[in-house]
């Protein structure tokens, strides 16, 4: 056989094959039936899906039309690293409503995962996402965990490919106290904490209340940053870095910092009111939660007095200096 005709041959056998899946017209015993789902995480505010690059593992509870429990898919390896991974499974005709979760299933999770008894289980509301605390205080730094939902609906002989758009539930915030007097600060001397009721989130990915949960650092340190102009008297820092479940604005979150010497309170302010001053009027349009749920890392910068006390008219947020004429936000 010529080298023309094999290769030929083997273009028709390819052609057939493609075809094979998707026409009426021949077997079909041999075609995949299922889904194929893609997870991407690009609610953020590059646009840009990292879901790759941020996530380590992934888990899908299935329900059916009736809002029963079927099954629970997971993928702890290597592979939800590669953009190009899919996750495969057979599944019976029918429509179906998708719940995903990435970062839940891992060893590391900081959130406990919902139970469900059975596949008979049919309340889908009850369960809930649960964040990991010991008597509502949590100092960790907290494994991602990101959301995502989808419906479906599979006939028998189907292989539906369906991608899963995820948002990120955790944030991390990196809090820096300045001293503008060349006075030395040690990380010591603040106790600093965010109070939010938000430990818990529904199968609907909303805040289900559940009382107070308080924040605490999971790291500090102290820094010099460089000196004045005089470049005489240098200019002392101390940074906190403390994560937090989803910020919504159906909660109140309340960033506070005491002195350790007294006890005194030296901040306390409504923490969504300060990050939201980030919004340039480019994201006019954007809502509040859409602005919150975008960013997971946020970076604050206070000033202090010569008496530790805050100098409540000039904040930096993520780098944007705010200069506040409204101290009573």
């Amino acid at each position: 056989m010529s080298p023309f005709i094999a290769r030929g041959a083997a273009a028709l056998l390819a052609l057939a094959g493609t075809l094979s899946c998707n026409t009426i017209f021949t077997d079909q015993s041999d075609c995949p039936k299922g889904v194929s789902l893609r997870f991407v995480y690009d609610y953020n505010m590059e646009y840009v899906n990292s879901f790759h690059k941020q996530g380590h593992c992934v888990n899908v509870f299935v329900f059916d039309e009736a809002g029963k429990f079927v099954d629970n898919w997971t993928e702890n390896g290597g592979a939800v690293k590669d953009e190009n991974w899919r996750m495969n499974r057979t599944l019976d005709a029918g429509n179906y409503t998708l719940i995903a979760y990435g970062g839940l299933c891992c060893d590391e999770t900081s959130f406990v995962s919902p139970q469900f008894t059975s596949r008979a289980t049919s309340d889908t509301e009850d369960p809930a996402v649960v964040l990991r605390h010991t008597d509502f205080v949590s100092e960790s730094s907290l494994h991602p965990l990101f959301f995502g939902t989808a419906t479906l609906e599979i006939g028998k002989e189907d292989f539906i490919e369906k991608t899963i758009y995820l948002k990120k539930d955790t944030n991390n915030i990196r809090f820096i106290l300045q001293q503008v007097d060349g006075k030395q600060l040690n990380a010591s001397d603040f106790e600093v904490s965010i109070v939010d009721d938000n430990s818990t989130l529904g199968l609907d990915n909303e805040v289900v209340p559940a009382g107070p949960v308080t924040y605490r650092p999971w790291a500090s340190g102290e820094e010099t940053v460089g000196s004045t102009e005089e470049g005489e008297t240098p200019v002392y820092a101390t940074w906190f870095e403390l994560s937090t479940s989803r910020l919504t604005t159906s909660t109140s979150p309340k960033l506070i910092v005491r002195r350790s010497s007294d006890g005194e309170t030296i901040i306390n302010i409504p923490l969504n009111n300060y990050l939201l001053l980030l919004k340039s009027e480019l994201y006019a349009e954007m809502p509040a939660q859409e602005f919150l749920d975008r960013i997971s890392e946020w970076s604050l910068v206070f000033f202090l007095d010569n008496g530790l006390r805050w100098i409540s008219t000039r904040i930096v947020v993520n780098d944007w200096v705010v200069r506040i004429n409204n101290t009573d936000l």
